[in-house]
């Protein structure tokens, strides 16, 4: 990739050029991006977006948990919001003011500090405040559509808007959230409750997944999205495709939603084991699985 500062605007955070993002995702697999810019604050990345030539791509990285970023690389700029972003307080006796940055546990935590049920079930996504948006994120009943009030979010040309739940237009891990644009905080809205049996329904939510799903793993969450009417995970199992294997990827034999990388796994790797199960699930069910893992960048 041809990386040159000059064609850049300037910035306050840190901006990086060729940087790679294996080490950003939970796969520990893929390609570097062109720029990775880490803004210092809400008008350095909305001063940045403004002065961006529009053809430049722009994508956001929370945890880098549910993605795959292909082996070539991503082209453009990706953005990543750290600790400047990374916030959770109390707003009042049910509302929570989260930093896109923010990961699902503090807000979580911070929710059961402030006596605010409702938010526990991200306690078991491992992403941040902004994927979540953007996925319209749930686990164990609970979804971000439930909860969220509104949110704040720059879009590509660096305009800074806010945008009510109803304007995001959700449904299954899915929001209308414009392309370019990056959630910098949002408002997440639960109901009373006692500390101690908020802890314990966290408690029960991570005991739950240590139980079923590969934790310890390099793996990439869930995914494929669960068809109506169907667990994704039995689809799958049903079409034998428990430990299945190209190259150094899996199917993990714990949870057959989940796709590991066993140590040495290129992202192509990961990507075809997807494709493949896709292909024999529809052979053996004539269901077709849609990916719930994001894919980017190029091949290589």
């Amino acid at each position: 990739m041809n990386a040159e500062t000059s064609s850049l605007p300037a910035v306050h955070g840190k901006l990086t050029a060729n940087a790679p993002l294996a080490p950003l995702v939970w796969f520990k697999a893929g390609g570097a991006a062109e720029w990775l810019f880490e803004p210092r604050d809400v008008a350095d990345l909305q001063a940045f977006l403004k002065d961006l030539d529009p053809a430049v791509p722009v994508l956001a990285l929370g945890l880098g948990s549910n993605m795959i970023v292909r082996d070539g690389g991503v082209p453009g700029v990706v953005i990543r919001l750290g600790k400047p972003f990374a916030k959770v307080a109390a707003l009042d006796a049910v509302t929570l003011e989260c930093g896109g940055g923010a990961s699902g546990i503090l807000v979580s935590s911070t929710a059961r500090d402030a006596g605010i049920a409702g938010t526990e079930f991200l306690r078991s996504i491992p992403g941040t405040v902004g994927g979540f948006v953007r996925m319209n994120g749930g686990a164990y009943g609970g979804e971000v559509k439930d909860i969220l009030v509104s949110c704040d979010v720059v879009l590509r040309s660096g305009e800074l808007v806010t945008l009510a739940n109803a304007d995001l237009g959700y449904t299954y891990r899915h929001s209308e959230l414009p392309e370019g644009a990056v959630v910098v905080s949002a408002r997440f809205r639960g109901r009373p409750g006692e500390s101690a049996a908020i802890q314990a329904e966290m408690d029960r939510i991570s005991a739950s997944r240590e139980a079923s799903q590969p934790l310890r793993s390099k793996t990439g969450g869930s995914t494929f999205k669960n068809p109506e009417g169907h667990s994704a995970w039995k689809l799958v199992d049903e079409a034998g495709c428990r430990g299945l294997q190209i190259g150094g990827a899996q199917v993990s034999e714990k949870h057959t939603n989940f796709l590991l990388n066993t140590g040495d796994a290129t992202s192509a790797d990961i990507e075809a084991l997807g494709e493949e199960v896709r292909r024999r699930v529809k052979e053996n069910s004539g269901i077709t699985l849609e990916w719930e893992i994001q894919r980017i960048g190029t091949a290589k």
